[in-house]
């Protein structure tokens, strides 16, 4: 005996044999619903090889206080300060995205206008600031000496992180160049020469006694990065093989190079979220400026945007917790 289900003949909503809107919500926000869940497991994936490769090598792993430490257009050291600042520039643009929300709700244009508008203009900010931080970390700021048993030495000089500048002095002691279309009949591409070599730091390291190393080895109690005595130091130093300036896929002037490969793939994971975030409230933004909401009688488009845009800044706050916080 086969039972038959009578679907009332007005509904607009009926989909998947679950009735008339499952759980209150219309199909689109369901399908954004179940998108934010597969990519959170996403993340979660990420950041759970993260923490497992940290606590593998605990010892070793770069101090953040010690890596982000700097603010555009101002010299100095200012541990996370600029971090901060992109954390709460992308909070407060969730923040407009919910008056925007509300806004839509009752229907008022105006308002959701210049909350969209509030809510692009953090985005772009908190995008362009993720862009300077990759650029400065893709730079490096010291320079460091890797050994040949992949250490990373840097230098320290009445206490503080200095660079090469600081106290290398002399040539280079050899003939290297870097190599352009104007010096190399057959040449193609290449790598930069750094502008010291490894036997030049090794002579002003000898030559001046003030000059400390610090090495990758975190000191637990300190919970900062061991400083050698002289003579370790030099012992240590002429295991150098390669002058380090900055972070790539290769090398790691700040430590372990694992830290750099997690950093460019999460934090450039969530940055290609935030952009498409951005294109999507632009799009919406130029629908709302022209009315296109207000003839549906309903704003639930931008409803489904800012549950995107409230998932990209919640996961923000795991990913600055992980790398920066923890």
């Amino acid at each position: 005996m086969e039972a038959n289900i009578a679907i009332p003949s007005d509904s607009k909503e009926t989909w998947s044999g679950g009735g008339v809107r499952p759980f209150g919500a219309s199909y689109g926000k369901m399908m954004m619903w179940f998108f934010i869940l597969s990519d959170a497991l996403t993340f979660s994936g990420f950041l759970a090889a993260y923490g497992l490769t940290r606590f593998k090598f605990i010892d070793s792993w770069p101090i953040a206080d010690e890596v982000f430490t700097h603010i555009p257009f101002i010299h100095g050291d200012y541990p996370m300060y600029y971090v901060a600042f992109m954390t709460f520039v992308l909070i407060f643009s969730s923040v407009t995205m919910v008056l925007a929300v509300d806004a839509g709700h009752q229907m008022k244009k105006n308002k959701v206008t210049w909350y969209l508008f509030a809510t692009i203009i953090g985005g772009l900010i908190f995008v362009g600031s993720q862009a300077w931080e990759w650029n400065t970390f893709i730079n490096g700021t010291y320079g460091a000496i890797k050994t040949s048993d992949d250490k990373i030495l840097q230098f320290v000089k009445d206490g503080k992180q200095v660079g090469f500048a600081d106290f290398v002095v002399g040539d280079r002691g050899d003939e290297r160049v870097t190599h352009t279309k104007k010096n190399g009949l057959w040449f193609v591409s290449g790598q930069a020469v750094p502008e010291y070599s490894v036997n030049q730091v090794i002579a002003s390291y000898k030559a001046d006694p003030s000059v400390q190393i610090k090495s990758e080895l975190i000191d637990a109690d300190k919970k900062q990065k061991v400083v050698l005595s002289r003579e370790k130091g030099l012992e240590e130093l002429l295991k150098g093989t390669k002058i380090v300036e900055g972070a790539n896929l290769e090398v790691n002037e700040y430590g372990n190079t694992i830290f750099a490969n997690f950093f460019f793939f999460i934090t450039g994971f969530h940055g290609f979220h935030v952009f498409s975030g951005i294109l999507i409230n632009i799009i919406i933004f130029f629908n709302v400026i022209l009315g296109t909401y207000e003839k549906r009688g309903s704003y639930e488009m931008v409803e489904k945007v800012g549950l995107y845009w409230h998932f990209v800044d919640l996961v923000w706050v795991f990913v600055f917790t992980f790398f920066y916080l923890v």
